[in-house]
């Protein structure tokens, strides 16, 4: 049984859902100098130095058997499918058979949620305090895990913190860019939409960041320092990549337009590598 300790500066790590970000995560851990282990339906071959294969799949409760305690859990899981009972049975489902199989309660458990949980708002400013109001099933369904966090982690006596990430880019994440060289992107033009992004390197770091801070907040917004509106976002990454500028077209549908600001994950001690997401596209090619 890995070793548990009251200080989130040396805790052991349990990653529940080590895809892209959570392994990106793992990795931060085991060079921190944390045990770490990472949760996987299906593992691949070698572990990264420092982390631990487990196999279980979190919308299977027999399959968590066996499960050490930790000190601290991250909680990235990936649906199946994009539909709201895939996403349910991860979430939140996944999130409650996880709490369960633990011998234990982890001192803290960080969820990796997202900005969908928020609504419309015609451009202005969200913060953490704004309420949720997700358009889509996505949103919806990560509301209610970060509420059953929030109830049955207080319950538990563990610190729960869900981390609100913007989109994501970064290394092999880049159907953006293939289609801006393409050709066939399109923007708003001239509305004044707003894209959110994070590095996935950056959004990694935040939640091993937030996992180790003594008295975490119960929410952080996980997003770079430079909202930016999508047609100049797109117009300069299409002159990166050489495609023509794209046309004029739609909003992305179903996120509404924001602009989230990071001011409480900074005022923590936190700085994104990639605070402005052009010179963060910039350097993936």
């Amino acid at each position: 049984m890995l070793a548990t300790s009251h200080s989130p500066m040396h805790a052991s790590v349990l990653i529940a859902g080590a895809g892209d970000v959570g392994l990106r995560a793992a990795r931060r851990f085991a060079d921190l100098g944390h045990p770490v282990l990472a949760l996987r339906r299906h593992p691949p071959g070698d572990a990264p130095e420092g982390v631990t294969w487990v196999r279980g799949d979190l919308t299977d409760p027999g399959s968590l058997h066996g499960l050490p305690a930790v000190g601290i859990v991250v909680f990235a899981p990936t649906p199946g499918a994009r539909d709201e009972s895939a996403y349910r049975a991860v979430f939140v489902d996944g999130l409650r058979h996880l709490m369960a199989a633990l011998p234990l309660p982890p001192s803290r458990l960080v969820f990796a949620s997202s900005s969908a949980v928020y609504g419309e708002h015609g451009g202005a400013w969200v913060d953490e305090g704004t309420p949720t109001d997700p358009p889509g099933f996505n949103g919806r369904v990560l509301v209610e895990a970060e509420h059953l966090l929030a109830t049955a982690g207080a319950d538990a006596g563990t610190h729960g913190v869900s981390v609100r990430l913007a989109g994501l880019y970064g290394p092999g994440r880049t159907q953006l860019l293939e289609r801006l060289r393409d050709g066939t992107a399109a923007v708003p033009r001239g509305q004044h939409v707003y894209a959110n992004r994070i590095h996935v390197d950056d959004a990694a770091a935040a939640l091993v960041h937030v996992a180790r801070l003594d008295h975490p907040a119960p929410v952080y917004l996980g997003v770079d320092d430079t909202p930016l509106e999508i047609d100049a976002l797109y117009d300069h990454l299409a002159s990166l990549v050489g495609g023509p500028l794209p046309a004029d077209g739609p909003a992305p549908a179903g996120v509404g337009n924001k602009r989230l600001s990071n001011a409480r994950l900074r005022a923590s001690g936190f700085r994104c590598q990639w605070p402005d997401a052009r010179e963060g596209y910039r350097a993936l090619l």
